[in-house]
Order: C-alpha cells, then structure tokens, then sequence
C-alpha cells in the first residue's frame, strides 16, 4: 500500500483528508445503493479503523472519521474487498453521481446509472472535483434541490431529457443516447473553460454568459420540482433521517441486518429497501416534524481543523427555535463544506464570532457579525426574525 496522499478538501477512500479528528475517508456507493453486507461492513471497518462514526454527506456518500494513518492501509484492503473502491483515485474524483433514490425494479435507473459511471471510469475529462452528474428520471423531480451540473431528468410527457444544470430547458434524447449526450455536456464545460472558472460549476459558467452549443440545446421542460422529502414509510422502503447526517457504528449495523439494501440520498437520510415498518433506533430521525431536519451543521471544531466553532452543539441549541417552513444552517467557516446552497438563516463562525445571513449562502453579506454563542442561544428571536 502507498503512502496516505491528502489533497485538498474534498476527500476520496483514496485520497482521505486530514481532519481534526483523523482522516476522513470517504466511499462514493455505486448507483447510490450499499447491499446489506457491503453497510456492514462499513460498520465494521468504522469501529476498527475509525472512530466508530460514519458520516452521510449532502452528496449521498458516506465518510469514515477518525482513522489512523497507520490503521488507513487495512480500511482501504476492507473497502476493496467490499467492491467499493475505485481502479485509482482520479476516477474516483470524477464518478460524482446522484442517483434518485425511489427507482423500482425494471424502470430505467440503475442502468442508467451504472452507464454513466463505466463511461466516466473510461474517460478523461479533467472535471473539477465539485462536479456531478444526477439521475433523476421518475415520474417526480426530487433531486432538483441538489448539488449537479448535468441532469438526466423526465419531461411533462415522461420522456427522458438531459439539461445542463442552470439551463431552463433540456435537450431530449431516446435512452441509448442518455449518457452520451451527458458526457458532451461534460467536454463542452471543459472545453468552453468552465473547469477554469472563479466557481468552476455549470451553473456558473451560463449564468457567466456561456452559450450551450447548439447540438446539446433543447426545448424539453423537465416535470415540476418536488418538496425535499421526509422521514416516513414509502412504496420502496422506510426514509429514516440523521441528525446532522451521522450515525454509530451500532446505528449503521442495525438498519444493514433490517433491510435488504439502503440508498443513500443527499437529504441526510437513508430509504432501507423493503422495511415496511419504522425503525426505532434513538440515533435515527423518523418523525418528519422532528426539529433536528431544520439545522444542517459540518463537523465543526475540534473535528474540523479549519472550523472556528462547535457548530453542532449550537445547531442543536437553536433546532427547537426554527419555525417548520425555515432551515438554519450552521458553518464553522466560510467554505461550506455541509450545505453550498442557501438557507433561511445561515450562520458562518469566524474568529471574531458567528457572522449571520438571511436567505443566502456561506459566502453572502451578513445582517450581523462578531455574535456569540451566548448571544445566540439567550435571543434566538432575533436568529429567525423576518425569515
């Protein structure tokens, strides 16, 4: 086994990152599903090798915490014969792809998905690591809220379409020519120097004034954007939520001996395929009204080195205060590791206090600065005022 090689800030099983609670190890599940062994075992290498807690990031993978350098070696041998590694760790960068998670059995999905993942694993196309790709062709948009730069979607007449993400309409295609169209969408990015760009994302770049070439055009009208979903018994399985989107090993173990699969979503929560009953593990989120879904918080200080702050201790003060139509999220530094998005209220920790913004992102104009968290927790009135 090589050396550990840390880079950067968006970690790999890999290429792991160095936090301020060891390596963060983070495996990308093929077709956004883990079978009930490979979840186990992922269970059973956090508790050996880490810290015992596995982390469900906002772009449906999962992170190992706390691993060691000297223990990293047998981790990755553990990934591997679980079938969850990559052949090396540049396509492992570039296999970024969400995947809806309430496919059935015989629809289009997991094939287009397991297309689109051997096409990136052949090609070279030097994406920015941020970039991605979603599969979200049910009858229901769900994935529109997330992270993606190319959108292999449904149109009103149940057609499938690929839109570059920031483009109203897409371009329709017949289901052979899905994944060669989404990879052209991906060279022309390259190539019109998007991978160049301040923001580096799809969005970005057209919103910069890049013009799609014609070919990769169209006047398909993807179907309606549904609600983010919620905890709660579906036709496919049983949606469970985490707080602050981690879980124990003890946590991980048991949903893996109860289901017959899980999908990983980027809403922090897992479905347990074929679960026709709510879990009642105390780590897991099942009621949709529970407080702990209006906060998103990263790992915070002392678990991240670059946070200024214990952000989930504060997320987990201020929970009860959200009103059910907002979200909070907290950031222990301006980067936004946890949320790149925009949220109702959004509180980004410096080393002059906590900076808050309304309805924008970590990185907008902050209504206040230097608060602390005393001033937080003792008028949280003042957080969520006119949201």
């Amino acid at each position: 086994m090589s050396a550990v090689a840390i880079k950067g800030w968006c970690p790999g099983a890999l290429r792991p990152m160095l936090s301020g609670d060891g390596l963060v190890v983070r495996i990308r599940p093929r077709g956004g599903r883990l079978d009930a062994s490979q979840a186990t075992g992922i269970a059973e290498l956090a508790a050996r090798y880490g810290n015992g807690l596995t982390d469900l990031t906002s772009r449906a993978n999962l992170q190992i915490r706390g691993v060691s350098d000297e223990g990293y070696p047998a981790l990755i041998d553990g990934l591997a014969g679980l079938g969850l590694l990559d052949a090396d760790s540049d396509t492992e960068a570039q296999r970024n792809v969400l995947v809806t998670p309430f496919w059935t059995a015989g629809d289009e999905t997991r094939s287009l998905a397991a297309e689109l993942e051997q096409a990136l694993a052949s090609a070279r196309l030097d994406l920015p690591t941020k970039f991605g790709f979603a599969i979200d062709d049910g009858s229901e948009r769900v994935l529109g809220g997330a992270s993606a730069d190319i959108r292999i979607e449904r149109d009103r007449n149940g057609g499938l379409l690929v839109r570059a993400d920031g483009a109203q309409f897409g371009l329709s295609v017949a289901r052979s020519e899905a994944v060669q169209v989404a990879l052209a969408l991906a060279e022309w990015f390259v190539a019109s120097g998007g991978a160049k760009g301040e923001k580096r994302r799809m969005a970005a770049h057209l919103a910069g004034g890049a013009s799609l070439p014609q070919s990769l055009r169209g006047d398909a009208e993807p179907v309606a954007r549904s609600a983010d979903p919620v905890p709660g018994l579906y036709s496919t399985g049983a949606m469970v939520g985490l707080a602050f989107g981690q879980m124990p090993q003890q946590t991980l173990s048991h949903l893996a001996e109860r289901a017959q699969a899980l999908r990983v979503t980027p809403w922090r929560m897992v479905l347990a395929e074929a679960m026709h009953e709510m879990p009642r593990d105390a780590d897991l989120v099942t009621d949709p009204n529970d407080p702990a879904l209006r906060v998103i918080a990263c790992s915070g200080a002392p678990r991240c080195r670059e946070a200024h702050a214990d952000t989930r201790a504060l997320a987990s003060a201020l929970a009860s205060f959200v009103p059910a139509d907002a979200r909070l999220h907290v950031s222990g530094c301006a980067k936004g590791c946890a949320h790149s998005g925009s949220a109702d209220v959004t509180l980004v920790a410096s080393r002059e206090g906590f900076d808050l913004i309304r309805r924008g992102t970590t990185r907008g104009v902050p209504v206040l600065r230097g608060l602390t968290r005393s001033d937080l927790v003792a008028n949280p009135s003042v957080l969520m005022r006119g949201h």
